[in-house]
């Protein structure tokens, strides 16, 4: 079967949706043939092969000037018309676009001209925007009103609409598009990460980094205004006065424009020095960061599923996360691991506190130990793997109508 992927952020973009297009792409080429079109890095129109056997082709892109992402766009002018000359280039049996951006909707009235099958995946939450839009609540309800809207009018066009999780897909069709979206897991390499019986890797990225040997909350990703990052920071602060003896510190992995804001803001609270931020750190290193943690939180409010979550437990963590979004599909409360409110740190303070007491007694099986093997077999439902065949098993049907779509056989990822 001949798949183009459309993604309006892909490669080398760090983000959720450009980490799963890849994927995705990479795992299908394995038994298809696979194209991605997604934005160049300058004004140039670009064909090539990947090491990934993907034939990647990149359109004119100029770099989105707000927020500090490095994202890149493919100008609205002619779009269109690029769109349908790759698509009568490649020929694909399916089109499947990760957004409703610019490109996205493109290819997809592209492909609606061209009468070419689509599927369209949602990754996207307007308060992943908002967040750089600081314009006041009244506005910013509008502008929300509007983005899903138009988040609607694109995937309305589509033979049929995923989204990560039930939660998500809930949240689509709430909001306009018409259903049934599909939840379909983005899923995980789980020979990539797993947990760490000899500790090995664990102590290779604490010194490679210079993170010391102490109790540590994890967290990996951007460090962006709706991941509010903040709240680990003030919750850690909060922690030695629930419980003095824990020499606790927080591990952050990954960029972004606050970086500065919270280093700040952990020495204004007295813990700069248990706060270690390696930055951007290769991709071949990312596993064995998760295993230099004995703990990993998420206080981020826009997460459609989170994949450094399931990250985090298949590498056998307990996950603490905000009880908002989709991570209650994840977090399960007192099972493998816990559940916290929105802008209450003091109640993240007191769970962390039991846990990692119990890391720095190295309790042999306690509730960290358990909590930990308990993420692994939660995470163990999310294999890639099985994503994959759900993606071919929808390519192949071919559908004409999403609102007639048969269900997936066996269970939903």
């Amino acid at each position: 079967m001949r798949i183009l992927i459309g993604a309006d952020t892909y490669a080398p973009d760090v983000n959720g949706a450009a980490a799963f297009a890849g994927r995705l792409a990479a795992g299908l080429a394995t038994r298809h043939d696979v194209h991605v079109v997604a934005p160049g890095r300058d004004l140039r129109t670009t064909t090539t092969r990947t090491a990934a056997d993907v034939t990647e082709h990149r359109l004119p892109a100029l770099p989105v000037v707000a927020g500090g992402t490095g994202l890149r766009f493919c100008p609205p002018v002619g779009l269109v018309r690029a769109a349908t000359r790759v698509l009568r280039e490649v020929a694909p049996d399916v089109v499947h676009v990760q957004s409703h951006f610019l490109l996205g909707r493109a290819l997809v009235t592209a492909a609606n001209r061209l009468g070419i099958p689509v599927v369209a995946t949602n990754h996207f939450m307007p308060e992943n925007l908002t967040h750089h839009v600081p314009l006041g609540r009244a506005v910013e309800r509008r502008l929300h009103t509007w983005a899903w809207a138009d988040a609607a009018a694109v995937f309305t066009k589509a033979d049929v609409v995923t989204a990560p999780t039930p939660y998500a897909a809930a949240l689509a069709e709430r909001a306009g598009i018409p259903g049934p979206v599909l939840p379909i897991s983005c899923g995980m390499d789980l020979r990539r990460f797993s947990p760490d019986p000899t500790g090995q890797r664990r102590r290779d990225f604490r010194t490679r980094y210079g993170v010391p040997d102490r109790p540590t909350v994890g967290y990996v990703g951007r460090l962006a205004p709706e991941k509010n990052v903040s709240e680990l920071v003030e919750a850690l602060a909060l922690v030695r006065t629930v419980r003095p003896d824990v020499d606790a510190q927080l591990l952050l992995v990954g960029d972004g424009a606050l970086r500065p804001a919270l280093l700040r803001q952990a020495a204004a609270l007295g813990v700069a020095d248990r706060v270690v931020s390696t930055g951007f750190v290769p991709e071949e290193d990312l596993p064995a960061a998760y295993l230099a943690c004995d703990v990993f939180a998420n206080a981020g409010t826009a997460e459609l599923q989170s994949l450094v979550v399931l990250e985090a437990m298949a590498s056998g963590l307990p996950v603490f996360g905000v009880d908002a979004c989709a991570l209650p599909h994840l977090v399960r409360d007192g099972d493998n691991g816990f559940l916290f409110p929105h802008a209450r740190p003091a109640v993240l303070a007191a769970r962390l506190a039991l846990v990692l007491g119990e890391v720095a007694q190295d309790a042999p099986d306690g509730l960290h130990r358990r909590m930990g093997r308990r993420s692994a077999q939660i995470a163990a439902g999310h294999d890639e793997r099985v994503t994959l065949a759900r993606f071919e098993e929808l390519y192949a049907l071919r559908t004409s109508t999403r609102r007639t779509v048969p269900a997936l056989t066996g269970s939903r990822v």
